[in-house]
């Protein structure tokens, strides 16, 4: 089974999460955490950084490691390296995805996640209910 390393950015603005779906490919219609797979000799945050820039066409900053997922889907497994993230821009523009949203904790599961991206939903509602006292 082919192995893909991603990294993924759950970026946060106040209490709410940012989702995309995905615009192409065998889950388009799925909706996930923006970001992408790593090139040789990238680290997961220098390969977020980078796609988040290609995707959304903005900055953002890494603020705190969230967990790493592995995940078999039919075709490959996956490394899912997550981290939580601030935009440093308001700046926001879909190049690859076909729609996005932004998530509170009682709308995180009012979306159709790819199956690795589910498994980050308690970890998240987790994170923000921290947050918020």
């Amino acid at each position: 089974m082919k192995d893909i390393e991603v990294a993924a950015a759950i970026i946060r603005k106040g209490d709410e999460i940012f989702a995309t779906r995905r615009g192409y490919g065998e889950w388009k219609g799925w909706w996930e955490f923006p970001g992408g797979k790593l090139e040789p000799g990238e680290t997961p945050e220098q390969a977020l950084v980078r796609e988040i820039r290609e995707e959304l066409d903005t900055e953002i900053r890494i603020d705190k490691f969230l967990a790493t997922i592995h995940w078999d889907y039919p075709r490959f497994h996956l490394t899912m390296h997550c981290y939580l993230c601030t935009l440093l821009t308001d700046t926001l523009r879909l190049n690859e995805h076909e729609a996005a949203r932004w998530l509170g904790r009682e709308t995180l599961t009012d979306v159709r996640w790819l199956p690795a991206d589910i498994a980050l939903l308690p970890l998240i509602r987790e994170a923000l209910e921290k947050e918020a006292g």
